[in-house]
């Protein structure tokens, strides 16, 4: 392998200058040149930028994935270069959940149905969170990922060679100052130079060498100077167009924005819509689920509309089904129309879409049929079922 000494031993000796430099610096010994106030402020404001850019994007990770332990795994896999694998998250596991024990008890029956219907809610819960997570990680955390691991690295560049020109400038101007120095001393010297033919060729040849360095300090002192001015120029620039990064930070923060409230939104017409098939629970369900010696009125839960604003039921008419019912005293199924709240406690309760079993009682009213689910009995309006094959 070939080197460039001579290359080699000007950057040893480039380097060699802004460390002695710095270190004077830092223990007072040499003077710093100052970069003017507006170019003080706009490095201010590009590390403000930087710092809060950095933490609201923290937060915001936070907040779309709250497990501390995926976002690590996540992170790992991003640096790995992997796509993260795809998970169900926690409203589809709850959904899943709630789906499968609904279908153990019998879809027919009042809480296995209702089950149902909430596990399905629940899994587009989950689709809508993952939507509005893809959204707001392409529209909001990328852009601001691609400023802290973009252009505040070329701005971070670009001032680091800011003051690598500046410890060179003021090195140079330390430089001139000592040959300044010793240039006077010389002239004094000169005023009354010592005897003899040998110090007076010696002395000579030290003044003509102290000259040069004087001219070349000054020489390195005025390119020192004319780089540093053009890369503060160039600095200058990039720490400007903050401005323009605001603007579009401004821009997905709207987005972001926007996505939250598609998404709550969407939420919220699942949740209702999820109300309006559950409809309003019987009292005896609402009983038995109510701690005892706790008033209901003391709970305020915005609900569906009751089942008593429904339309009234269709009138009363014999189906051949019903007629075979009757002179057999057999029994049936029957899916329920509508919600019902039992009158007393020889009626039975009733959920639109459950099946239950129903048979004809002697002497019984004719609008009335005997009810079953399970271990519970009672009277049902006929009007408010279905008879199945």
């Amino acid at each position: 392998m070939e080197f460039n000494v001579r290359r080699l031993a000007a950057d040893a000796g480039t380097f060699l200058s802004r460390a002695v430099q710095f270190t004077e610096e830092k223990f007072g010994q040499a003077e710093k040149t100052e970069l003017d106030a507006h170019l003080e402020t706009l490095l201010s404001r590009v590390e403000s930028t930087k710092h809060w850019t950095e933490k609201i994007m923290k937060q915001t990770e936070v907040l779309l994935q709250p497990n501390p332990n995926v976002r690590m795994e996540e992170f790992l896999y991003e640096m790995l270069d992997k796509k993260v694998p795809m998970r169900a998250n926690n409203h589809e596991l709850l959904g899943e959940c709630m789906i499968d024990s609904g279908h153990e008890f019998g879809p027919g029956t009042a809480y296995g149905s209702t089950l149902i219907k909430c596990g399905e809610t629940e899994k587009l819960l989950g689709s809508a969170e993952k939507e509005f997570i893809q959204s707001s990680a392409i529209n909001f955390l990328t852009p601001f990922r691609n400023f802290i691991e973009g252009d505040f690295k070329t701005i971070l560049k670009e001032r680091k060679l800011l003051q690598n020109k500046r410890l060179d400038l003021d090195a140079a101007k330390n430089r001139l100052k000592k040959a300044r120095v010793a240039d006077a001393r010389s002239a004094e010297l000169n005023s009354s130079p010592p005897l003899g033919e040998e110090y007076v060729a010696h002395f000579s040849y030290m003044l003509r060498f102290l000259h040069v360095r004087w001219l070349k300090a000054e020489i390195e002192l005025r390119i020192a100077q004319s780089e540093f001015d053009r890369q503060a120029e160039i600095t200058r620039l990039l720490l400007e167009g903050i401005s323009s990064t605001h603007a579009h930070h401004l821009r997905c923060l709207n987005d972001f924005v926007d996505a939250q409230a598609a998404y709550y939104a969407q939420c919220y017409q699942y949740m209702v819509n999820l109300q309006k098939q559950l409809g309003s629970f019987p009292s005896t369900f609402s009983n038995n689920n109510q701690p005892a010696g706790s008033s209901s009125a003391s709970i305020s839960v915005p609900t569906a509309q009751p089942a008593a604003s429904l339309p009234a039921p269709p009138p009363s008419q014999a189906s051949p089904a019903l007629n075979e019912l009757r002179s057999t005293s057999g029994t049936r199924k029957a899916r329920v129309l509508y919600d019902y709240d039992a009158a007393s406690s020889s009626e039975l309760s009733l959920l639109a879409d459950e099946v239950i079993t129903v048979s004809s009682v002697p002497d019984m009213d004719t609008d009335w049929l005997m009810g079953q689910r399970g271990n519970q009995k009672g009277k049902v309006p006929i009007t408010y079922l279905e008879l199945l094959n």
